[in-house]
């Protein structure tokens, strides 16, 4: 901030937030403001704030000609601040509303349409229209079902290339994931089949941030005169050696000819080198646990105390975004874990190559199959759709997502589909870090595409009442200590073992 005000700059948040500041202190201002505009037109209202509420209100306080377009149905960025109540209120907040409701689809089939109408009608809070198809009612819906992520993938990989040799162009055929985590298993399935891909609005899985800092990590364990992972991974986490005391190690390796970690053992920690008592120090345990992990005869040894010697996902836990980067290193250590069971002798060193031979291969052609989390996918349609992870706790998510929102973002994955939609459901999947057994996702029974009994999934309907014992598959056994009513579910704060979670009714069961 302080920045910006010496510079006279502003930030996208400054925009509205000093444009309301303005508008609210200053009425005559406003007036004048709203008499320069007849006319207001505002597209995607489904998506606005309160902010941006607030000047439209301001902007409209001597005239309401103001039309809005928005579907309340596709409305999924509660997480960046938007209200869904801002378009379900709109004939409330202004006078003479004509509602204009535009339900004829030119995009997609009957099938298609049916399953998205037949999922969005169990939410309640919707304005409500019903999508009306103006094509043919087209190839039934398909559902794949798996024994985990791996076969997942190789079936959609095999899926995909018979449809790129049937002349198919890559362009119209689209992968979606509600957990970009999920895309690894796509990812590696489509390099070992050779097929081009892009993830749109995301990194590829092994080009993540954290995926790479401990990829690193690993590489300096096998070798530890790699000076790039040294350099990548030596204050992350934070170790007090910052930009100066690095230089000053490199000068000195480089007059003693010697790698950096060397360096940093040869000077004892960095005396002489490193600035400050804490850096040494933090220097010290940085090298012992590096040999600590290197003197590990098999890998599994290395994977099972990283983590506890380095600390590596409490670093990204405190980021903005560090329940996402979690997920993505959970998903990373499982698959690792997973290779390791196939093959209990693969080598720490057999491990990283195949992940090199992974990541590094270069994607030069533009047509390629797109990869892309369904939030990504808002306003983009593709012939050919597969949707993966159409799994309980993972779509969707557990606990504190919003059950309606979740269901509109569902919808908008179905409607990405013009011709052909598969979805994807798994017996398992790796879910925070260990390998769980799931079940197919309510919204498959919601839309009609399968019913109560092949859904196999045993959906709670008994009411819980404060005390209850409940069951959930992945944190076990806890003491229901609140119960709230959330649309047509119920919300349980859960105690298990003194770790309180927010989970919805539907994902546990009662203990006795």
């Amino acid at each position: 901030e302080e920045y910006l005000l010496k510079q006279n700059f502003v930030d996208f948040d400054d925009l509205l937030l000093l444009s309301n500041l303005i508008l609210e202190n200053d009425i005559n201002f406003a007036k004048e403001q709203s008499l320069l505009y007849n006319y207001i037109t505002v597209d995607e209202y489904q998506d606005t704030n309160t902010l941006q509420y607030k000047i439209l209100k301001n902007l409209c306080c001597m005239h309401e000609n103001i039309t809005v377009v928005g579907d309340d149905d596709q409305s999924i960025y509660s997480w960046r601040g938007a209200k869904i109540e801002n378009i379900l209120n709109f004939q409330n907040d202004f006078k003479n509303v004509k509602l204009v409701k535009l339900e004829q689809n030119y995009r997609s089939v009957g099938t298609i349409l049916q399953a998205a109408n037949n999922l969005i009608s169990h939410n309640e809070q919707r304005l409500g229209k019903t999508l009306i198809c103006t094509k043919d009612t087209g190839e039934n819906i398909k559902i794949l079902k798996n024994e985990n992520e791996k076969d997942e993938g190789l079936y959609i990989a095999q899926e995909v290339k018979k449809l790129l040799n049937s002349g198919v162009e890559a362009k119209e055929i689209a992968i979606l994931f509600r957990v970009n985590a999920l895309s690894r298993a796509i990812e590696e399935a489509f390099m070992k089949k050779q097929i081009s891909y892009k993830l749109l609005s995301g990194m590829r899985f092994y080009e993540r941030l954290e995926i790479k800092d401990l990829i690193s990590y690993l590489r300096l364990i096998l070798n530890p005169s790699d000076d790039l992972s040294f350099k990548r991974i030596i204050n992350r986490p934070k170790r007090s050696i910052g930009e100066k005391a690095l230089k000053n190690l490199e000068e000195y390796a480089k007059k003693r000819q010697i790698s950096l970690f060397d360096a940093l053992c040869e000077s004892d920690g960095g005396v002489g080198i490193l600035t400050t008592k804490k850096a040494q120090n933090e220097a010290n345990i940085f090298i012992q646990n590096i040999h600590t992990l290197k003197s590990y005869d098999n890998a599994k040894k290395v994977f099972d105390n990283i983590e506890e010697l380095f600390k590596i996902k409490d670093y990204f836990s405190e980021q903005d975004d560090g329940d996402e980067r979690i997920r993505n290193l959970d998903e990373f250590y499982a698959n690792l874990r997973e290779k390791l069971k196939e093959d209990p002798k693969a080598s720490l060193e057999d491990l990283l190559s195949e992940i090199s031979l992974l990541s590094d291969q270069d994607n030069l052609d533009e047509e390629c199959v797109c990869l892309m989390s369904i939030h990504a996918s808002k306003g983009l349609e593709f012939d050919y759709v597969f949707i993966i992870g159409f799994d309980e706790g993972f779509f969707p998510l557990n606990s504190e997502e919003n059950l309606e929102e979740e269901r509109r973002l569902a919808y908008v994955g179905i409607t990405r589909a013009k011709k052909f939609l598969t979805i994807s459901v798994a017996n398992s999947r790796f879910y925070h870090g260990s390998r769980a057994n799931i079940n197919p996702s309510r919204f498959l029974e919601e839309s009609k595409l399968i019913n109560e009994k092949s859904k196999n999934q045993n959906i709670q309907k008994t009411s819980f009442c404060k005390g209850d014992l409940v069951k959930h598959k992945i944190f076990g056994i806890g003491r229901v200590v609140e119960v709230n009513k959330s649309g047509k579910e119920e919300k349980l704060n859960i105690n298990f073992g003194g770790i309180m979670r927010v989970i919805m009714a539907s994902f546990v069961e009662k203990a006795v």
